[in-house]
């Protein structure tokens, strides 16, 4: 599926690797262009996504990653499959996209982005069911331009929010990757970043390499150093080390799932990063768009962590096996961070603090007055 020039080696990453959008709708080529995040940082390949297979396995198998591109990327998928199909009859086409929408949703079970967008494309096709079949794709394309637009606005607004909480020089922490990688661009975590290398904040940031597979060191560290930020890579169990040292001022993560009570499921590893950060006194901070507030979750019990595969830990970056064979493997993708543990969850309409459920009502009613 690699596009004929639209490979770089890695002495060109750096001019070319923020020059693409981290996923794309191609409408005439019938095909959704990302960026395969598993061949960074030492190739950039374009790829191009057209069957429900692909789009399937581009999002289990971390080619897109990151909530709200996974949301963007569904939106577009789901599109381009009812886009395709032949039926001429409301109900065989509605039968036929939730049979699509349901097989894309099984791809990842905790980030609440795929399934957020697909049920938002769902809800277009019942509001239009009166309208002929043509009518009812042309209002899918636009839905899923608008989550991607809107992805864009929410990573900035979220930017500003966070970037109120720090100062010029800080140092920052962040964990897995939470940035213009895993969204349309900014990201959420690194968007107060961005922003303030765009205002002079010259801010000292520390990434988390992000056991097992490397979000911090692959795409993190990548694209801040791409982008001029002052960045310093190190490994998960330093993180405590660096804030005994001084270096850090506040943490900024993002999440996948947040649920009513202020719990929040994010990387594997965050959990540890805010017990670290709560015994030193930092502030520890979730970013996190409302479409990730899970108003059906009341507490992170009730989140499903997905179990990765044993060849993550055991053998996925050796050259040879660094476990000995048989050995069990616990590998969850995801852990959750106790609302207790964390300072503020800042969002597109506003900065919630404790008691979260209180909070994220007073969010969502200023999001449906505005």
């Amino acid at each position: 599926m690699k596009d004929d020039g639209q490979f770089f080696d890695k002495s060109m990453l750096f001019n070319k690797s923020m020059e693409y959008e981290t996923v794309e709708l191609d409408d005439e080529d019938g095909s959704i262009i990302i960026i395969d995040q598993t061949l960074l940082p030492g190739k950039m390949e374009l790829i191009r996504l057209r069957t429900a297979q692909e789009i399937w396995d581009a999002i289990y198998l971390l080619r897109v990653r990151g909530a709200p591109a996974i949301g963007v990327t569904a939106a577009f998928g789901i599109y381009l499959l009812a886009k395709g199909t032949d039926a001429d009859h409301y109900e065989s086409f509605y039968r036929e996209f939730v049979k699509q929408k349901d097989y894309l949703n099984s791809a990842r079970p905790t980030a609440v982005n795929l399934s957020w967008a697909l049920e938002r494309m769902e809800k277009v096709c019942r509001e239009n069911k009166g309208c002929g079949i043509d009518e009812i794709k042309r209002a899918l394309k636009q839905e899923a331009l608008a989550i991607k637009e809107e992805d864009i606005w929410v990573c900035k607004t979220i930017g500003e929010y966070g970037l109120s909480l720090v100062k010029p020089g800080d140092g920052i922490l962040t964990h897995c990757n939470a940035g213009q990688l895993a969204t349309s661009k900014y990201g959420t975590a690194t968007a107060p970043i961005y922003l303030g290398q765009e205002r002079g904040y010259h801010f000292r940031v520390f990434a988390d390499e992000t056991r097992p597979l490397l979000q911090g060191a692959r795409l993190t560290a990548y694209e801040l150093q791409a982008a001029g930020v002052d960045v310093t890579l190190i490994c998960d169990n330093m993180s405590a080390m660096v804030m005994k040292n001084g270096w850090i001022n506040a943490v900024f993560v993002g999440c996948d799932r947040v649920a009513l009570n202020g719990d929040t499921a994010n990387k594997i590893g965050t959990s540890l990063v805010a017990i670290a950060a709560k015994r030193h006194n930092i502030p520890f901070y979730v970013c996190a768009p409302t479409s990730t507030i899970d108003r059906n979750t009341k507490t992170g019990g009730d989140i499903h962590i997905e179990q990765r595969p044993e060849e993550e830990v055991t053998s996925m970056w050796y050259k040879e096996r660094m476990a000995p064979e048989g050995v069990k493997v616990y590998n969850p993708a995801f852990d959750v961070t106790d609302h207790d543990l964390i300072t503020a969850v800042v969002t597109e309409y506003g900065i919630a603090r404790a008691p979260y459920e209180r909070a994220f009502q007073e969010i969502f009613e200023k999001k449906e007055r505005e």
